[in-house]
């Protein structure tokens, strides 16, 4: 994790320093002694953490707590505990009283990189998820298909037909829509209207592609990207059988 220090008191700041390298791995990116500095920092660059005070000249930390983006977690540092309900009133993540004695601060690093982690995993979670359906409109109604389970998609000019099983879903968009929607490696387009999912493959020859009791046409332009990406998935020669 990253992190700075503002702080209008020299010796606050290195002694902040001094104490957060004693006891954690955190990067300290920068140190500013008034917030017109860090905030032309934060202009330019991700932070993960600022440790702010509060009672500087001319802007305040809690004034410039407003202005910070939401992601950047702010530990409020200051030697007046009256301020404390107001910086949770700006969604501090701690507030810590100076002298910090190292056993809180190390504390407050603590809960901030598991509360990083939590973001990260559901950020990571939610990509997946969108990395693993498709979302189609469809009589009226959305329907969720999780990608294992489509077969192949048919295009026929601005609706296309998603064939999942003993499912067959018929909706308005076109072939070069929907496979832009699909970001797994396992489809792959084999003609001007259909793209297959590879692991559905049963079989097939120069001409055909066969998927249970479907038979789809290999496009001439296609054969060679399809019989390659095959190969690329299950490691055989992506050769054909022969006619």
């Amino acid at each position: 994790m990253t992190c700075i220090i503002v702080d209008d008191e020299p010796l606050a700041r290195e002694g902040l320093q001094s104490l957060i390298e004693e006891i954690s791995d955190l990067e300290i990116v920068g140190k500013f002694s008034s917030v017109f500095l860090a905030s032309d920092f934060l202009a330019r660059n991700k932070v993960d953490l600022i440790f702010l005070d509060i009672q500087m000249p001319k802007v305040t930390g809690l004034e410039f707590a407003a202005q910070i983006p939401k992601q950047t977690l702010i530990v409020f540092t200051t030697a007046y505990d009256q301020y404390a309900l107001k910086s949770y009133d700006l969604n501090a993540f701690d507030y810590l009283l100076k002298p910090i004695g190292i056993e809180r601060l190390a504390k407050t690093i603590g809960r901030a990189k598991a509360y990083k982690k939590l973001l990260l995993a559901k950020t990571s979670k939610n990509i997946s998820d969108e990395n693993e359906y498709l979302l189609i409109k469809a009589d009226r109604r959305q329907y969720k298909i999780n990608f294992k389970d489509i077969q192949f998609i048919e295009g026929l000019k601005d609706y296309v037909i998603v064939y999942s099983g003993s499912q067959k879903l018929i909706t308005a968009m076109n072939l070069k829509n929907i496979q832009s929607k699909i970001s797994s490696s396992s489809f792959c387009r084999v003609s001007k209207s259909y793209i297959v999912n590879i692991d559905h493959v049963k079989s097939f020859d120069t001409r055909t592609i066969y998927i249970e009791q479907f038979e789809i046409p290999i496009g001439e332009i296609y054969r060679m990207d399809f019989l390659e990406r095959y190969s690329l998935r299950f490691g055989g020669n992506g050769k054909p059988n022969a006619d």
